[in-house]
Order: structure tokens, then sequence, then C-alpha cells
């Protein structure tokens, strides 16, 4: 797990009025809490923090929090963002310790070719995109790989059949769905579709010979 420097200032003002005149000057309002820390108001570059947790491990990345001094090994949690701009407006710290295990959520990367759902035409349909994992912070992996080459037609994956690097264990349900082969449901219905178009023409044509045979 990759673990990044972020300087962070002590001090801040609580309010509302406060945090925009922070975001306006580029900054990022936030918290430092955990461990039996007092909560310490902070505020970080927001170009910083961007890109601290630019790479492959996102959110989970660890970063080493330095404020007037002092160093708190910390992960980002609870990011609050703008609901149409979507830039961070709130960033909670949350201090942890090397040797502890925590709670983390890891995306889901299907990898290899399943043979027989994409030769017959079906449908690779993933429904678990992020896994919740239980590890000490530098055993978070950045990304969880699942192979599907051998997914069939009408077969599933769970996440029991996720294997899982050393020391860390999954912290979702064993039968939980992670990926579905299904059958090429689109082309059915289009076939059904195409069937009904038929027999409604059929359907006028009749009609309209019917009214002839009337004249």
């Amino acid at each position: 797990m990759p673990e990044i420097t972020l300087v962070a200032e002590s001090g801040r003002e609580p309010g509302s009025s406060s945090s925009r005149r922070l975001r306006a000057s580029g900054r990022i309002p936030g918290v430092v809490y955990g461990h039996g820390t007092d909560p310490i108001p902070v505020s970080v570059v927001a170009r910083e923090f961007r890109q601290a947790v630019s790479g492959d491990a996102g959110l989970n990345t660890l970063l080493d929090l330095e404020i007037d001094g002092a160093r708190h090994l910390t992960l980002a949690r609870d990011v609050q963002r703008h609901p149409v701009r979507g830039v961070v407006t709130h960033i909670d710290f949350l201090i942890v310790r090397r040797d502890e295990v925590i709670a983390a959520d890891v995306p889901v990367n299907l990898v290899g070719d399943p043979i027989e759902v994409n030769h017959g035409d079906g449908i690779v349909d993933q429904q678990l995109f992020t896994l919740a994992v239980k590890a000490k912070p530098a055993d978070i992996p950045t990304v969880i790989d699942l192979d599907i080459s051998g997914l069939e037609i009408g077969s599933s994956i769970k996440v029991a059949d996720i294997s899982l690097p050393r020391g860390v264990e999954s912290d979702t349900d064993a039968e939980t769905v992670v990926v579905l082969g299904l059958p090429p449901r689109v082309q059915a219905a289009a076939g059904e579709g195409g069937e009904g178009e038929g027999e409604a023409e059929g359907g006028q044509a009749a009609t309209s010979g019917e009214g002839s045979s009337e004249g």
C-alpha cells in the first residue's frame, strides 16, 4: 500500500463561513480523529490532496499527515463532495496504526476472457464493484482482480470464490454474487419484437383484404 506525506494546517475556525473562505482559497477543511486523539480541525491544499489520492489505491492511500511538526498515519474517510460540481468539500482523516486491522472498500476488476459467454453472445453482468475487506493498512490491496475465464451462461461467481491476498479477509457475505453470465436477452427481445411486428403487419394486410372484398 502506497504511503504519501500530506501537510495539513491546524487552527482553522469552525463554521460554514470559515469553510467557504478556505475552499475559495483552494483549501479543503477537515478533521483528524481516532485512537483517543481529540478531534483536530485542519485544512489541506485541494490540489495536493487530489494528487495524493490519484494513484491506484485511491482513498485507501495511507496519508502521513504532518500537522504542526507532528505526524499522524491516516486514511481519508467520509469524503464529502459538492452535489453538483463534485469537488471535495470536507474530509475526515482517520488515524490508524500499522499493526491494527481496519476496514476498507477495494475495487473489483474483472480479468480473463469468458469464452462460453462471449461466443454464445451472452452478457457478463458485474453486480459487485467494490469488496469490503479487513486487513492491516499496509496489506490493503489497491484492486482485487477476479478471473472470469471460466464463467458460463447461467453461472455466477460469488464472494466465496474470490482468492484474496495473504492477510486480507472479506467483510462481505460469502454468498454475495459478484458477476453473472446471462443469456443474450437483448437479442432475444429483438427477435420477439420482430415476430410481433410481422404478425401486426399480417393482421393489417388481412384487414385490408377484408375491406377490399367488401368493396
